[in-house]
Protein backbone atom coordinates (compact mmCIF):
# COMPACT_ATOMS: atom_id res chain seq x y z
CA UNK A 1 0.00 0.00 0.00
CA UNK A 2 1.39 3.39 -0.99
CA UNK A 3 1.85 5.89 1.82
CA UNK A 4 0.07 9.17 1.16
CA UNK A 5 1.28 12.20 3.09
CA UNK A 6 -1.53 14.29 4.54
CA UNK A 7 -1.72 18.00 3.78
CA UNK A 8 -1.29 18.82 7.46
CA UNK A 9 1.83 16.66 7.76
CA UNK A 10 3.31 18.09 4.57
CA UNK A 11 2.67 21.63 5.81
CA UNK A 12 4.41 20.74 9.08
CA UNK A 13 7.39 19.48 7.08
CA UNK A 14 7.55 22.76 5.19
CA UNK A 15 7.38 24.78 8.41
CA UNK A 16 10.21 22.68 9.85
CA UNK A 17 12.25 23.57 6.76
CA UNK A 18 11.78 27.26 7.56
CA UNK A 19 13.02 26.66 11.10
CA UNK A 20 16.06 24.74 9.83
CA UNK A 21 16.92 27.47 7.33
CA UNK A 22 16.80 29.91 10.20
CA UNK A 23 19.84 28.15 11.70
CA UNK A 24 22.02 28.35 8.59
CA UNK A 25 23.73 31.72 9.11
CA UNK A 26 24.87 30.96 12.65
CA UNK A 27 25.98 27.42 11.83
CA UNK A 28 27.91 28.34 8.67
CA UNK A 29 29.77 31.08 10.52
CA UNK A 30 30.61 28.71 13.37
CA UNK A 31 31.95 26.04 10.99
CA UNK A 32 34.04 28.62 9.12
CA UNK A 33 35.69 29.57 12.41
CA UNK A 34 36.61 25.94 13.01
CA UNK A 35 37.78 24.93 9.52
CA UNK A 36 38.35 28.20 7.65
CA UNK A 37 35.97 30.02 5.24
CA UNK A 38 36.65 27.87 2.16
CA UNK A 39 37.47 24.53 3.80
CA UNK A 40 34.51 24.84 6.14
CA UNK A 41 32.13 25.60 3.29
CA UNK A 42 33.49 22.67 1.25
CA UNK A 43 32.91 20.33 4.20
CA UNK A 44 29.38 21.64 4.78
CA UNK A 45 28.26 20.99 1.20
CA UNK A 46 29.98 17.62 1.10
CA UNK A 47 28.13 16.48 4.21
CA UNK A 48 24.94 18.11 2.94
CA UNK A 49 25.26 16.20 -0.35
CA UNK A 50 25.49 12.89 1.50
CA UNK A 51 22.42 13.70 3.58
CA UNK A 52 20.44 14.76 0.49
CA UNK A 53 21.25 11.55 -1.35
CA UNK A 54 20.02 9.61 1.68
CA UNK A 55 16.87 11.73 2.00
CA UNK A 56 15.77 12.23 -1.63
CA UNK A 57 17.98 9.83 -3.57
CA UNK A 58 20.45 10.47 -6.38
CA UNK A 59 18.94 12.71 -9.08
CA UNK A 60 17.93 11.06 -12.36
CA UNK A 61 19.57 13.51 -14.70
CA UNK A 62 17.94 12.15 -17.86
CA UNK A 63 14.54 13.31 -16.63
CA UNK A 64 15.69 16.89 -16.04
CA UNK A 65 15.16 19.64 -18.65
CA UNK A 66 18.57 20.62 -20.01
CA UNK A 67 17.99 24.35 -19.61
CA UNK A 68 17.16 23.80 -15.95
CA UNK A 69 20.23 21.62 -15.41
CA UNK A 70 22.57 24.17 -16.96
CA UNK A 71 21.12 27.41 -15.63
CA UNK A 72 20.09 25.92 -12.28
CA UNK A 73 23.52 24.42 -11.67
CA UNK A 74 25.38 27.64 -12.39
CA UNK A 75 23.03 29.87 -10.39
CA UNK A 76 22.67 27.53 -7.38
CA UNK A 77 26.41 26.93 -7.08
CA UNK A 78 27.15 30.64 -7.44
CA UNK A 79 24.61 31.54 -4.78
CA UNK A 80 25.73 28.98 -2.22
CA UNK A 81 29.36 30.01 -2.67
CA UNK A 82 28.43 33.68 -2.26
CA UNK A 83 26.43 32.95 0.90
CA UNK A 84 28.92 30.67 2.62
CA UNK A 85 32.03 32.70 1.80
CA UNK A 86 30.41 36.04 2.68
CA UNK A 87 29.73 34.67 6.16
CA UNK A 88 33.11 32.96 6.41
CA UNK A 89 35.07 36.08 5.44
CA UNK A 90 33.07 38.38 7.74
CA UNK A 91 35.31 40.39 10.05
CA UNK A 92 33.45 39.19 13.15
CA UNK A 93 30.32 37.39 14.27
CA UNK A 94 28.19 40.51 14.41
CA UNK A 95 29.09 41.36 10.84
CA UNK A 96 28.26 37.78 9.77
CA UNK A 97 24.73 38.17 11.16
CA UNK A 98 24.49 41.52 9.40
CA UNK A 99 25.52 39.93 6.10
CA UNK A 100 22.89 37.26 6.60
CA UNK A 101 20.26 40.01 6.58
CA UNK A 102 21.74 41.55 3.42
CA UNK A 103 21.33 38.12 1.81
CA UNK A 104 17.62 38.21 2.69
CA UNK A 105 17.05 40.91 0.11
CA UNK A 106 16.40 38.01 -2.26
CA UNK A 107 12.59 37.87 -1.73
CA UNK A 108 12.39 41.53 -2.72
CA UNK A 109 14.62 40.97 -5.76
CA UNK A 110 12.65 37.82 -6.67
CA UNK A 111 9.46 39.86 -6.96
CA UNK A 112 11.20 42.53 -9.05
CA UNK A 113 12.61 39.94 -11.45
CA UNK A 114 9.30 38.05 -11.59
CA UNK A 115 7.70 41.26 -12.83
CA UNK A 116 10.49 41.94 -15.35
CA UNK A 117 11.22 38.36 -16.52
CA UNK A 118 8.09 36.26 -15.99
CA UNK A 119 5.49 38.94 -16.55
CA UNK A 120 4.20 38.71 -12.98
CA UNK A 121 1.50 41.24 -12.25
CA UNK A 122 1.62 43.18 -9.02
CA UNK A 123 -0.42 45.75 -7.17
CA UNK A 124 0.93 49.27 -6.78
CA UNK A 125 1.93 48.73 -3.17
CA UNK A 126 4.74 46.44 -4.28
CA UNK A 127 6.77 49.65 -4.58
CA UNK A 128 6.61 50.62 -0.89
CA UNK A 129 7.31 46.97 -0.04
CA UNK A 130 10.54 47.07 -2.06
CA UNK A 131 11.45 50.44 -0.57
CA UNK A 132 10.85 49.18 2.98
CA UNK A 133 13.11 46.15 2.43
CA UNK A 134 15.89 48.31 1.05
CA UNK A 135 15.51 50.78 3.91
CA UNK A 136 15.73 47.89 6.34
CA UNK A 137 19.07 46.83 4.86
CA UNK A 138 20.33 50.39 5.06
CA UNK A 139 19.14 50.51 8.67
CA UNK A 140 21.00 47.29 9.54
CA UNK A 141 24.24 48.15 7.74
CA UNK A 142 24.19 51.73 8.99
CA UNK A 143 25.12 50.72 12.53
CA UNK A 144 23.71 51.52 15.94
CA UNK A 145 22.21 54.81 14.91
CA UNK A 146 19.94 53.43 12.20
CA UNK A 147 20.36 55.19 8.85
CA UNK A 148 23.89 56.57 8.85
CA UNK A 149 25.65 56.96 5.51
CA UNK A 150 28.98 57.29 7.28
CA UNK A 151 28.34 54.01 9.08
CA UNK A 152 27.31 52.28 5.83
CA UNK A 153 30.41 53.47 3.97
CA UNK A 154 32.65 52.46 6.90
CA UNK A 155 31.11 48.98 7.16
CA UNK A 156 31.14 48.20 3.45
CA UNK A 157 34.57 49.67 2.73
CA UNK A 158 35.99 47.74 5.68
CA UNK A 159 35.01 44.41 4.09
CA UNK A 160 33.86 44.93 0.49
CA UNK A 161 34.35 41.25 -0.38
CA UNK A 162 31.82 39.94 2.12
CA UNK A 163 29.25 42.66 1.44
CA UNK A 164 29.69 42.23 -2.31
CA UNK A 165 29.23 38.46 -2.03
CA UNK A 166 26.12 38.78 0.17
CA UNK A 167 24.48 41.35 -2.11
CA UNK A 168 25.39 39.40 -5.26
CA UNK A 169 24.03 36.24 -3.66
CA UNK A 170 20.66 37.90 -3.06
CA UNK A 171 20.42 38.85 -6.75
CA UNK A 172 21.62 35.42 -7.94
CA UNK A 173 19.09 33.54 -5.80
CA UNK A 174 16.30 35.79 -7.08
CA UNK A 175 17.31 34.88 -10.64
CA UNK A 176 17.49 31.19 -9.67
CA UNK A 177 13.94 31.28 -8.25
CA UNK A 178 12.56 32.74 -11.46
CA UNK A 179 14.58 30.43 -13.72
CA UNK A 180 13.46 27.40 -11.72
CA UNK A 181 9.83 28.42 -12.00
CA UNK A 182 10.16 28.71 -15.77
CA UNK A 183 12.40 25.75 -16.67
CA UNK A 184 12.37 23.12 -13.89
CA UNK A 185 9.15 21.38 -14.98
CA UNK A 186 8.58 20.19 -11.42
CA UNK A 187 12.03 18.62 -11.06
CA UNK A 188 14.29 19.16 -8.04
CA UNK A 189 18.03 19.16 -8.69
CA UNK A 190 19.16 20.28 -5.25
CA UNK A 191 21.13 17.08 -4.52
CA UNK A 192 23.11 17.48 -7.75
CA UNK A 193 23.61 21.19 -7.12
CA UNK A 194 24.96 20.51 -3.62
CA UNK A 195 27.50 18.07 -5.09
CA UNK A 196 28.61 20.61 -7.68
CA UNK A 197 28.93 23.30 -5.00
CA UNK A 198 31.10 20.99 -2.90
CA UNK A 199 33.30 20.15 -5.91
CA UNK A 200 33.87 23.82 -6.80
CA UNK A 201 34.69 24.68 -3.18
CA UNK A 202 37.18 21.80 -2.89
CA UNK A 203 38.94 23.03 -6.03
CA UNK A 204 39.03 26.54 -4.57
CA UNK A 205 40.32 25.18 -1.27
CA UNK A 206 43.10 23.30 -3.06
CA UNK A 207 44.18 26.55 -4.73
CA UNK A 208 43.98 28.60 -1.53
CA UNK A 209 46.50 29.17 1.25
CA UNK A 210 44.19 27.90 3.98
CA UNK A 211 45.86 25.48 6.42
CA UNK A 212 45.11 21.76 6.55
CA UNK A 213 41.79 20.80 8.11
CA UNK A 214 41.94 19.76 11.78
CA UNK A 215 39.14 17.59 13.13
CA UNK A 216 37.96 16.91 16.65
CA UNK A 217 34.80 15.39 18.07
CA UNK A 218 32.95 18.66 18.69
CA UNK A 219 33.84 20.03 15.25
CA UNK A 220 32.67 16.86 13.47
CA UNK A 221 29.38 16.87 15.39
CA UNK A 222 28.72 20.51 14.55
CA UNK A 223 29.62 19.86 10.91
CA UNK A 224 27.11 17.00 10.74
CA UNK A 225 24.44 19.19 12.34
CA UNK A 226 25.11 22.00 9.86
CA UNK A 227 25.16 19.81 6.75
CA UNK A 228 22.15 17.87 8.00
CA UNK A 229 20.15 21.04 8.75
CA UNK A 230 20.77 22.45 5.27
CA UNK A 231 19.98 19.16 3.53
CA UNK A 232 16.88 18.46 5.61
CA UNK A 233 15.68 22.02 5.03
CA UNK A 234 15.71 21.59 1.26
CA UNK A 235 14.21 18.08 1.42
CA UNK A 236 11.39 19.06 3.80
CA UNK A 237 10.60 22.23 1.86
CA UNK A 238 10.14 20.16 -1.29
CA UNK A 239 7.64 17.94 0.58
CA UNK A 240 5.83 21.01 1.85
CA UNK A 241 5.43 22.80 -1.46
CA UNK A 242 4.29 19.61 -3.23
CA UNK A 243 1.63 18.55 -0.71
CA UNK A 244 1.16 21.27 1.90
CA UNK A 245 -0.56 24.63 2.39
CA UNK A 246 1.39 26.90 0.04
CA UNK A 247 -0.10 30.13 1.36
CA UNK A 248 0.89 29.34 4.94
CA UNK A 249 4.36 28.14 3.91
CA UNK A 250 5.01 31.19 1.76
CA UNK A 251 3.99 33.51 4.60
CA UNK A 252 6.12 31.63 7.13
CA UNK A 253 9.17 31.65 4.87
CA UNK A 254 9.29 35.43 4.95
CA UNK A 255 9.95 35.33 8.70
CA UNK A 256 13.23 33.47 8.11
CA UNK A 257 15.31 36.65 8.68
CA UNK A 258 13.85 36.98 12.17
CA UNK A 259 14.48 33.32 13.00
CA UNK A 260 17.95 33.47 11.48
CA UNK A 261 18.93 36.55 13.44
CA UNK A 262 17.54 35.19 16.70
CA UNK A 263 19.30 31.82 16.36
CA UNK A 264 22.60 33.30 15.14
CA UNK A 265 22.67 35.77 18.05
CA UNK A 266 22.19 32.89 20.51
CA UNK A 267 24.52 30.41 18.80
CA UNK A 268 27.30 32.93 18.28
CA UNK A 269 26.76 34.67 21.65
CA UNK A 270 26.39 38.04 19.94
CA UNK A 271 24.52 41.05 21.30
CA UNK A 272 22.39 42.88 18.72
CA UNK A 273 21.19 46.44 19.11
CA UNK A 274 17.61 47.68 18.94
CA UNK A 275 18.44 49.40 15.64
CA UNK A 276 19.55 46.08 14.17
CA UNK A 277 16.27 44.39 15.12
CA UNK A 278 14.34 47.34 13.69
CA UNK A 279 16.12 46.81 10.37
CA UNK A 280 15.33 43.07 10.46
CA UNK A 281 11.65 43.88 11.04
CA UNK A 282 11.67 46.31 8.10
CA UNK A 283 13.23 43.73 5.77
CA UNK A 284 10.69 41.11 6.84
CA UNK A 285 7.71 43.45 6.54
CA UNK A 286 8.87 44.72 3.16
CA UNK A 287 9.23 41.17 1.84
CA UNK A 288 5.75 40.28 3.07
CA UNK A 289 4.27 43.34 1.36
CA UNK A 290 6.02 42.40 -1.90
CA UNK A 291 4.65 38.87 -1.69
CA UNK A 292 1.13 40.05 -0.84
CA UNK A 293 1.21 42.54 -3.74
CA UNK A 294 1.71 39.69 -6.22
CA UNK A 295 -0.52 37.09 -4.55
CA UNK A 296 -3.46 36.12 -6.73
CA UNK A 297 -2.07 38.11 -9.67
CA UNK A 298 -1.18 35.71 -12.50
CA UNK A 299 1.64 36.43 -14.92
CA UNK A 300 0.69 38.11 -18.18
CA UNK A 301 -0.23 35.52 -20.73
CA UNK A 302 -0.60 32.91 -17.96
Amino acid sequence: MQFVLSRKTATGAGLMAVVLWGTVVGLIRSISERFGPIGGAALIYTVGSLFLVLLVGFPRLRTFPRRYLLSGSILFVAYEICLSLSLGFAANRGQAIELGIVNYLWPCFTVILAILINGQRARAWVVPGIALSLCGIVWVVGGDGGISWQGIVANVSGNPLSYGLAFSGAIIWAVYCNVTKRYADGKNGVALFFMLTAAVLWIKYGMSAEPALAFDGAAVLELCVTGGAMAAGYALWNVGILNGNLTLLATASYFTPVLSTFFAALWLSTHLTAAFWQGVAMVTAGSLICWAATRGRPARGG
